[in-house]
Order: C-alpha cells, then structure tokens, then sequence
C-alpha cells in the first residue's frame, strides 16, 4: 500500500446548483463563478503536492480538475467511477418538485444512505465503486492523490474510507462547491484512515 493522502475535491459551481436542481448523472457545466472558483483554489490545493489528480468524467468534475492541471503540470486520469450519485427520475427536478411528487422520500434518502431514489443508487452503492479507485491507487506508485469529484461521492466514500456505521454517514455534512476533505493514513494508526479537514475551502 503506497497511498498516504487523498484529497477529495468538489467541482466548482454548476448552472443546476444555481438554480437548486439536482444533477446527479446529468452532464451540467460549471458557471462563471465556478471557474473562478477552480481557479482560486488551486494555490492551496497545490500544498497538497499531489502525484496525482483522477476526476469523474462529468464535464463539472473533469473541467475543475483541468483548471488543476493545467496549472501545476500534475497528471490527470479520469475515471466514471467517480460520478456522483445516480439520483433516477430525480434528476434535474428541484427540491420542491420532489417533496410534491414524493412526499418524505428525499428526506428519507438523506438520512438512510442505504435508500435510494427512484431509478437512482443509494450512497452505500457509491461508496462502493468510489472505494474501488483508491483501492487501484493503492497499487500504483501515489502516495497523495486528489479526486475531484461530486459532493454526495465524497460524503460516501469519506464515511466509507473512516469506516463509520452506515446508520452514521448521514450525519456529516454537505461539501461547498469547490471544497475539499483531506484523509490520511499512517503506520502508527495500523494504515487506518483519519480525517484531517472536512469541507475546509476559500471564499471567492
């Protein structure tokens, strides 16, 4: 096991999380500030040093990793694994819409990360795939690696990776665009992982 760090960073903000829609697997695009948000960013994400930078293949992820990227020379592998939360039917429907369709399921979903929306995935499912990327960089030669992905992946996988109850992942909170949490991992804790931040990020 090489893998010391990971720094799991939210895509800047999209056109959908402006208009309070819920995206999911739809392909949404980062808005003016969420560029600008990439972009102030990466100076303090730089200190992180990582070898490596694997981001979801939404455009939201892959674009705010890019700005990464092209910036500091790291590498960049994109990976599908990394998408956010299959939200089904719910997908491009705001809040209200789904309270008035389905009277208490999104407040269920958000409190049961074993339930998932219609047609969708729960988190528990996410966190499964998500975990099968940092297991893959285990065996690579990475000691800190960035993931640049969605809010409801990294909630999941950090629940996952800190190996909490599932009944507990509701009970850490929601990333900010363009935030990140960074866990890592030392002998004298037997390799288990520690959370260092939890959606820690600039203002701008």
């Amino acid at each position: 096991m090489t893998l010391r760090r990971i720094v799991l960073w939210r895509h800047g903000e999209t056109d959908y999380n402006a208009t309070g829609r819920m995206q999911g697997h739809l392909d949404a695009a980062l808005t003016q500030v969420g560029w600008n948000q990439a972009r102030f960013a990466v100076s303090v994400l730089a200190r992180f040093a990582p070898d490596l930078v694997v981001a979801s293949d939404l455009r939201r992820a892959t674009d705010t990793a890019t700005v990464f990227t092209n910036a500091t020379g790291v590498p960049l592998r994109i990976d599908k694994r990394l998408r956010e939360t299959n939200l089904g039917i719910w997908q491009g429907m705001t809040s209200a819409q789904i309270d008035e369709q389905w009277p208490g399921s999104r407040q269920n979903w958000q409190t049961d990360s074993t339930c998932s929306p219609p047609g969708g995935e729960s988190r528990v499912e996410v966190a499964a795939r998500a975990y099968e990327v940092v297991a893959d960089l285990d065996r690579d030669d990475v000691s800190t690696a960035m993931l640049c992905a969605h809010g409801g992946l990294a909630t999941a996988l950090t629940g996952h990776l800190l190996e909490l109850p599932v009944i507990a992942w509701a009970k850490l909170g929601g990333i900010g665009n363009c935030h990140w949490t960074v866990l890592e991992r030392r002998l004298t804790s037997g390799m288990a992982w520690r959370l260092i931040q939890y959606n820690a990020g600039i203002t701008g």
